[in-house]
């Protein structure tokens, strides 16, 4: 499928709450990578649970890495769509010297909502500290794409809730394109009831501590990229997190771009570009 056409379909679907998200700008899915690297260490295909949903893919890159960046893809949290959608962007990182980590996880309509989806979000990252990995843990990213924008920023707050507390931190924050406001997504019907599906109920103060937009000042900076053309996700959504961020003091930067909701994760755009430039910034 080119992707002006796959573009205008999930356009479409964006209204009915089914997706934001690209699986690749050409026409051949980028493939999973091998379960060694040339180096002969562990890569591939890591699971974290038993259900389908719960595994990552690790990639390593040749040479010694810059750190590690923790992809997780889009689709309004939605079964429809997975970590597809991601390979693309840890291939290319993985190509610019990136150890990267694409993560699955349960989502509405295979088990996934708040907790679990959270749950596998935490699991996921946790693996990074499996010894026989021997990942060097000192600069841990998380780059999210719409939905997993929220669950990017969300990582780095997870430690408030005993739930998720514990486990590997992260260090910075990229969100392309993010719902990082669950109230505001839930009042102004951003991906139809997809708010409201993850929580499984209407939005209310209790739902605050999985809420990136309630949970700052985060205490590691975030970066939020975003398309001034975005009819899915508004530009809105970025702009009101850097402001509440930077007014209580944390380090938040909005980056603005040409596009729509797809161009942030089209790795040939030169808003990816800009999402580079940001990681080249911090590995």
């Amino acid at each position: 499928m080119r992707r002006r056409t796959l573009l205008r379909g999930l356009g479409l679907l964006a209204g009915a709450g089914a997706v934001g998200g690209l699986s690749s700008c050409g026409d051949d899915p980028v493939p999973p990578p091998p379960p060694t690297s040339p180096d002969g260490l562990p890569q591939g295909r890591l699971t974290y649970g038993d259900d389908p949903s719960q595994y990552a893919e690790l990639s390593r890159p040749a040479g010694e890495p810059r750190g590690v960046v923790v992809v997780l893809h889009g689709g309004f949290w939605r079964a429809e769509y997975g970590l597809d959608l991601g390979r693309p962007l840890a291939a290319d990182l993985t190509g610019r010297g990136w150890v990267t980590l694409n993560v699955e996880y349960r989502r509405v309509g295979d088990g996934g909502g708040v907790p679990e989806t959270l749950d596998d979000v935490a699991a996921a990252i946790d693996l990074l500290a499996r010894t026989d990995l021997g990942l060097d843990l000192t600069t841990v990213v998380t780059l999210g794409h719409s939905a997993g924008g929220h669950l990017a920023a969300w990582a780095a707050s997870r430690g408030r809730d005993e739930r998720w507390a514990g486990g590997v931190d992260v260090t910075a924050v990229v969100s392309q394109a993010g719902v990082l406001d669950l109230r505001a997504a839930a009042e102004e019907g951003v991906g139809g009831s997809a708010v409201e599906d993850l929580l499984g109920h209407p939005y209310g103060p209790d739902d605050a501590i999985v809420d990136p937009a309630r949970q700052v000042p985060l205490d590691v900076p975030v970066w939020c990229v975003h398309g001034t053309s975005d009819p899915i996700v508004p530009p809105s959504q970025s702009v009101g997190y850097v402001e509440a961020a930077t007014a209580a003091g944390a380090e938040a930067t909005l980056v603005e771009v040409d596009g729509d909701h797809f161009t942030v994760i089209d790795v040939s755009s030169t808003a990816w570009a800009r999402t580079v430039e940001v990681l080249d910034s911090l590995g």
